[in-house]
Parts: structure tokens; C-alpha cells; sequence
């Protein structure tokens, strides 16, 4: 019986080797098109050929259990989202992308999407909360996050219509920070409130 039971589970393993390979190499393809694609939004070149975006199951082998380390685009971006808006639904989680993307390459913004997502760590001024709250980043909800995921893709590939007006900053319809009445608001969603910087009075 023994026996059996560990050749069931060496087959198992067998089988499922070549599977992850699989995925893996897909995941990789993903990761490589990421970086060229926030290449092509911070050069504002032109939107990428059908061979060069990502596909729905490249960008799901991605990071598929949501507790990889945040060290490529795809990941920074797919988290954000998740974070961000999690309890909201999809137009909201479509701004937040929106906003990631719309940073990109911006005076007084990195060049990469985990550069934006993780931009004020080192002084604990982040500009997205969750990065710096202190609390676990792994996802807890595996269907909102492969929603997420497929927000990313779409926004990475120049498919995701913004909705926020060009926005660069946003918060949630909850608090008033001190820093809105500084900027021009541009849009609103069911939970968020958006801005661009008003040129006489941006900081």
C-alpha cells in the first residue's frame, strides 16, 4: 500500500513538472513584455502590435497564488489594484491602474511600475498606503486578484480606457486630505475621488 501511494505521488510530481516548466516560461514571456511595454508608455511611443502585448494566460501564470515577491511590473501593478480597491469594483479598480500608469515617466516619477507603486518608502511617505502600512502584501482573495491581474494586463497593453481624466493622484470618498485642495479634480468613481495638479497652486 505504501508503495502504491509513493508511486502515485512520484508520478504526480513527474506529471506536474513539465506542467509548471510551462508555466513558468509563460510567466517569463509575461514579465519580459511588462518591462517593454512601461518602456513604450514612458518613451509615449506608439501603442504595442498584437505580438508584442500580453495575453490572458501569460499574465495569469504571473504570481498565479498571489505571494511572489513584488519584482516585476506585472506583480507591482496586479497588487496596487488589489489593494487599493479591494472591496470595489472593476471601474474603480480601472482608475487605480489608470493612475500607476498615467505616473509613469512623469516629472517627479520613476520610470517603472514598482518604482511608482513603491516610490516614498524609504522616508514612510508612500504614496500608496498599502505598501507601507505594516501589514502582510500577500493576497487573501484569489477570484479579486485574478481580476486584478487582467486590469493590469489590459492598462500594461494600452487597452484600459482612463476614465480619471489624465489623473495622477486619487483618494478614497472617506477622507479629505489636505493635499486635494491643491490640485484640479478630474473624475470620480463609486469610492475614489481623482486629481491632476492645478499649475498655479501644484506642489
Amino acid at each position: 500500500m505504501r508503495l502504491s501511494w509513493m508511486v502515485i505521488c512520484l508520478t504526480s510530481a513527474l506529471l506536474a513538472s513539465p506542467l509548471h516548466a510551462a508555466e513558468s516560461a509563460k510567466a517569463a514571456v509575461a514579465e519580459d513584455k511588462a518591462e517593454k511595454l512601461e518602456k513604450k508608455v514612458v518613451e509615449d511611443a506608439p501603442p504595442p502590435k498584437k505580438t508584442e502585448t500580453i495575453t490572458p494566460g501569460e499574465v495569469q501564470a504571473v504570481d498565479p497564488a498571489g505571494q511572489a515577491p513584488m519584482d516585476d511590473s506585472i506583480t507591482c501593478l496586479a497588487r496596487t489594484i488589489y489593494w487599493e480597491a479591494k472591496g470595489a469594483d472593476a471601474e474603480d479598480m480601472s482608475a487605480v491602474a489608470s493612475v500607476v500608469i498615467n505616473r509613469l515617466g512623469k516629472d517627479g516619477f520613476p520610470n517603472t511600475i514598482c518604482g511608482v507603486v513603491k516610490q516614498g518608502v524609504e522616508s514612510k511617505a508612500c504614496q500608496f498606503s498599502w505598501w507601507c502600512d505594516g501589514r502582510p502584501d500577500q493576497v487573501e482573495e484569489k477570484d479579486r486578484y485574478d481580476i486584478a491581474k487582467e486590469i493590469a494586463r489590459k492598462a500594461l497593453n494600452q487597452q484600459l480606457k482612463d476614465s480619471t481624466g489624465g489623473a495622477l493622484y486619487f483618494h478614497d470618498r472617506n477622507v479629505h486630505p489636505d493635499w486635494a485642495k491643491a490640485y484640479r479634480k478630474t473624475a470620480e468613481t463609486r469610492h475614489f475621488l481623482f486629481y491632476k495638479p492645478n499649475q498655479a497652486l501644484a506642489r
